[in-house]
């Protein structure tokens, strides 16, 4: 099953080819609507009371908890995916002598935590160097041994779309005991995931790209086991229990709050990102992550088979995530390709030496044709 075009729920002119999702999501109208509503509400500092500070917070928790099937419990508002995964690199045990799996080219939020924290304990950081096959799930197996402590992937490959079992490097994962970090930035909204297949012990995702929210925002899980144990990034008053009492407020708790929320940043309550984040995850449940994948899969293939008729070569679709196509050239991508395309109006992102192409639902076949057409005329 698959969409008709949701164009009319964004403002995005016609004479715009925007297919570059994987950079930053286009606000859906509602979304913008939530928003200005906050911040008419912060406009009116008297009309806030102390329910406000957790009811919009404890609704994003629950949305996302069914985006990834998890519980609203496990979930903590996190400001950006680096401040995840720094809360993982904080808590996964790691020792001297060990190692932490990342692959090559990974997304550097998901790489200058673990090389901090190897470097603080004298462990390595070991990368995975892309697979000629294409296969990374193989690439990564073969790669951890009796010295790996942690592992800390994507879902896809940041440039190219590149696949990773993460089930299957899970259960790999959980047989050793090696601690399981996933940064599903690029993949959650657009990619089925579920919690209970994984079985991460943290996982994190940026809000301004697949979840069609705001910046500055994102969303974590977080394990049962490191809700129990975990320590936070930083410490605050609104994760500590009984922090509903304002009037309490100075005596001071030791005890969290219960589940993830111990890891919550300072300001969670943001009146004006909290809601719009929770509008553009209720969008992708109304339309459902199947069929979101299956309506951006079409015009991911149709593009890479025309584009191949360029000399454009990509990953094979069985290996790829199906929102997400990297088109490489054998001669390299020309320096000014981005700014050729930009003055037709045509945007997408060059990342490695990959011409990233991410569409979503709100393109339709005049922007595939259309990006193709621009693409013959500036190469």
């Amino acid at each position: 099953m698959t969409l008709d075009c949701q164009r009319s729920l964004f403002d995005i002119p016609a004479d715009i080819t925007y297919l570059n999702c994987a950079y930053m999501s286009p606000l859906l109208k509602s979304v913008r609507d939530a928003a200005v509503k906050g911040l008419e509400k912060k406009y009116k500092p008297w009309t806030i009371t102390s329910p406000d500070f957790f009811e919009g917070s404890n609704s994003l928790r629950e949305a996302f908890a069914t985006l990834v099937g998890a519980r609203a419990t496990d979930i903590a508002i996190i400001p950006s995916a680096s401040y995840g995964v720094s809360i993982a690199a904080k808590n996964l045990p790691l020792a001297r002598g060990q190692n932490i799996v990342v692959v090559e080219d990974q997304f550097p939020s998901n790489v200058y935590p673990w090389r901090e924290r190897a470097a603080e304990v004298g462990a390595e950081l070991r990368t995975v160097m892309r697979p000629t096959s294409g296969n990374w799930t193989d690439a990564v197996l073969e790669r951890i041994d009796r010295q790996s402590a942690i592992v800390a992937l994507p879902q896809c490959h940041w440039t190219d779309g590149g696949l990773f079992d993460l089930k299957e490097i899970s259960n790999h994962c959980r047989a050793d005991g090696i601690g399981l970090s996933l940064d599903v930035t690029q993949s959650v909204g657009a990619m089925q995931l579920n919690i209970a297949d994984v079985q991460p012990d943290f996982l994190v995702a940026a809000s301004y790209k697949w979840l069609m929210g705001p910046y500055s925002l994102g969303l974590m899980y977080v394990s049962e086991r490191w809700q129990r144990e975990g320590k936070p990034l930083e410490y605050n008053w609104i994760h500590r229990r009984g922090s509903e009492n304002f009037a309490k407020l100075v005596d001071y708790q030791n005890d969290y709050a219960s589940g993830a929320q111990r890891f919550d940043v300072g300001e969670r309550s943001n009146f004006v990102l909290v809601p719009a984040a929770e509008v553009g995850i209720r969008q992708i449940l109304k339309w459902s992550v199947p069929t979101i994948a299956a309506t951006i899969e079409e015009m991911t293939a149709d593009i890479a088979a025309r584009a191949r008729a360029l000399g454009l070569e990509s990953v094979p679709q069985d290996q790829r995530a199906s929102h997400y196509l990297g088109l490489a050239l054998g001669d390299g991508i020309p320096d000014d390709l981005l700014t050729q395309l930009a003055e037709r109006q045509v945007y997408v992102s060059v990342r490695g030496s990959s011409i990233r192409v991410t569409p979503h639902v709100y393109n339709n076949q005049n922007d595939v044709d259309r990006f193709i057409e621009m693409l013959r005329e500036v190469l």
